[in-house]
């Protein structure tokens, strides 16, 4: 697309048809909108019953050693499908190292976690479960759990031939996961209808692609494929990208992953502060302009910066109507909570 018509969009008090189309055919290569079905998963059919067992364990703590902490703790679906702090808080009250990233259309991520050490949704509902610093339980533990509750089991049976294990629990939530899908204005513009979108966050959206945004934030997700450095151009000091935390050269010990992440996945950005995988930066224009700077070497004006921010604001997204199970019961043979630390 030509730079001179993607700028006038956020230049001219009024914009043509021919570029206001040629805005939205670019927007159509680039990005896809959200279907308005549960998508597939790989090696894991997704039935009602299974949905079902995987939103009972995404909501409950028992999955936890101590009891406290469920799935919903880090990923609350009232909050963005995040905490809405810098970074977790976990057993024994213990901080986590980076901020959790929102679960909310995270079935289209090309990999999980901040530096993708996890390939699907199953893989990260172990990572947490197991982590001492969020929920400190073991696979063992939590089998022993699951199975002390016949309503679990019978669930469990219904929906897996081998009954409870740990991978059927990750499957299960993954299935749950999966449904958490929020269409935005954003996507009925993919589909056409150019009405959907302000002026403005068309402007902006012309500024998100002229710029050079979409390199790293495209596709369903305007975000969550691919591995980039945080700094291409310009590194930004420790208080937003801690030194310690060199992102996925701990997953491939390769020096070229030092302080590279996945691009993160921009649907509901608006809502979903603080930002980064620090979660040092809590307002969306501030991350913006380091985003512009620090990747793109751009330094916006505040009328770009504000149209950008208006575009993204039209990936917020409609929520999917969950209301908060009744668990089962527990028994006498339930493991009773702890506040140690399981041996691994």
């Amino acid at each position: 697309m030509k730079r001179l018509s993607l700028a006038l969009l956020a230049t001219s008090a009024f914009v043509s048809p021919a570029v206001a189309d040629e805005l939205m055919q670019a927007a159509q290569d680039i990005f896809r909108p959200l279907p308005s079905t549960v998508p597939a998963v790989a090696d894991n059919p997704i039935t009602d019953d299974k949905i079902a067992l995987g939103k009972a364990l995404y909501f409950d703590p028992r999955l936890s050693a101590s009891g406290v902490f469920s799935c919903y703790s880090c990923h609350n679906l009232a909050t963005g499908g995040d905490d809405n702090l810098e970074t977790s808080i976990g057993h024994g009250w213990q901080k986590g190292p980076r901020n959790a990233p929102t679960v909310l259309n995270a079935v289209f991520n090309e990999a999980q976690f901040w530096d993708g050490r996890a390939a699907d949704l199953a893989a990260q509902a172990k990572g947490p479960i197991q982590a001492g610093v969020e929920m400190a339980n073991t696979p063992e533990q939590v089998v022993d759990t699951l199975t002390s509750m016949p309503q679990y089991v019978s669930m469990f049976e219904a929906n897996f031939d081998d009954g409870v294990t740990f991978d059927n629990m990750a499957k299960a939530i993954e299935a749950f996961e999966a449904t958490l899908l929020t269409p935005a204005p954003f996507d009925a513009y993919l589909n056409g209808n150019a009405a959907a979108l302000s002026d403005d966050q068309q402007a902006g959206l012309a500024l998100f692609i002229d710029k050079g945004c979409t390199a790293c934030h495209a596709g369903i997700n305007v975000g969550g494929e691919g591995y980039f450095p945080f700094g291409l151009i310009e590194r930004p000091g420790a208080d937003i990208l801690p030194e310690g935390d060199k992102g996925r050269f701990a997953v491939t010990a390769t020096a070229d992953d030092e302080y590279v992440f996945r691009a993160a996945p921009l649907r509901n950005i608006a809502v979903t502060a603080p930002y980064f995988h620090s979660g040092k930066v809590w307002d969306l224009r501030v991350a913006v302009q380091i985003m512009a700077e620090s990747q793109l070497g751009e330094a916006l004006t505040d009328m770009e910066t504000d149209q950008i921010v208006a575009f993204l604001e039209s990936l917020t997204g409609e929520m999917p109507d969950v209301t908060v199970p009744v668990l089962p019961a527990e028994t006498a043979t339930t493991p009773r909570p702890t506040a140690e630390v399981l041996p691994q």
